[in-house]
């Protein structure tokens, strides 16, 4: 090992005694070298240098506290159904939101919905519809939560987070302060928001349509057959590239189009059954997951001149394999 390289080491080494020595009132809550990949939906990566489970918000102070003072960079995770962590690991503080209360808070009369970063999409859109709410159904086939939604704007079957969020809740880490933030403030675009890692959502404000409870229940029912029957299962993250030309241009069909349905790199392969997803072996590497994401972006570009984009959260890889 080179002395620049020792030096790094012992520098990040350092950060990370200083962040666990101001995390040390929260106990058993923190952790080292916890792996992340399990954590996923791709199942495959490293572990996490630092890990820190919340279960109040009263909490987030001293996390704070530890990520300003050391310095490490910062990922929350959630359900984990975008992100590809390393193999090499994440040499930060990860955090995860899981164990703070599940809320959903209806208001059928105003026709809203506050809910908890935790809450996993598919709960609240079956619970809105239930209640004779519509506009969320779409949700009933995303396997993230309502945070990470949020910072990415999740959408599918011609909606997205944008159409009925107004304001969220979030707690600014390098302030170490709670915050609403209202939609006009979050930068949502397609698959994206101008969120930084150092705000952690919390909770989600939606404003929704009075609807019909049979209706909204046919929609979901409809809306859970069509995804079995054209997405794969298994290891994978859902859509891997963003649509070039949203409603015109697919990312899948461009894929398709590159012949590379089925292309297989190490232990990550392009499915057979959706051109936009990838899907990892079953003790499989992220490394290779991210080479085959290459290697389809770089063939997508060459036979029709469209760059894609990832959906995906790239973790602990090198800033230049990062897209």
């Amino acid at each position: 090992m080179s002395g620049d390289a020792e030096c790094i080491d012992r520098s990040r080494d350092e950060a990370v005694e200083v962040a666990h020595d101001r995390l040390a009132g929260l106990g058993a809550a923190v952790e080292r070298d916890v792996a992340l990949g399990p954590m996923t939906t791709y199942r495959v990566g490293g572990s996490a240098a630092l890990f820190v489970r919340v279960a109040e918000r009263a909490q987030l102070s001293a996390v704070a506290d530890a990520a300003n003072a050391s310095g490490l960079p910062v990922l929350v995770v959630g359900r984990g159904s975008n992100l590809l962590v390393a193999d090499a690991g994440f040499a930060g503080l990860a955090i995860s939101l899981a164990d703070l209360a599940e809320v959903i808070d209806l208001d059928v009369e105003r026709a809203t919905a506050v809910a908890s970063a935790a809450v996993a999409l598919p709960v609240l859109a079956r619970k809105t519809a239930a209640a004779g709410l519509s506009g969320f159904e779409w949700a009933v086939g995303v396997p993230g939560s309502v945070g990470g939604a949020v910072r990415m704007n999740a959408g599918g079957h011609g909606s997205d987070m944008a159409a009925s969020l107004t304001k969220v809740a979030v707690f600014d880490l390098r302030a170490g302060v709670e915050r609403t933030l209202g939609v006009d403030e979050l930068g949502l675009a397609f698959r994206s928001s101008s969120l930084g890692a150092h705000e952690l959502v919390l909770d989600a404000t939606l404003q929704l349509q009075p609807g019909d409870a049979e209706v909204s229940g046919r929609l979901i029912s409809d809306i859970v057959a069509w995804r079995r029957a054209n997405q794969p299962g298994g290891q994978n993250a859902g859509s891997v590239f963003v649509n070039p030309v949203p409603g015109e241009v697919s990312a899948g069909a461009l894929v398709d189009a590159a012949g590379l349905r089925g292309h297989r790199v190490g232990t990550a392969m392009v499915s057979e059954k959706h051109a936009n997803f990838i899907q990892a072996d079953d003790g499989g590497r992220a490394d290779d997951v991210l080479a085959l994401m290459t290697y389809v972006r770089q063939r997508v570009e060459a036979s029709s001149g469209f760059r894609l984009r990832s959906e995906i959260r790239l973790v602990g890889f090198d800033e230049g394999d990062v897209f």
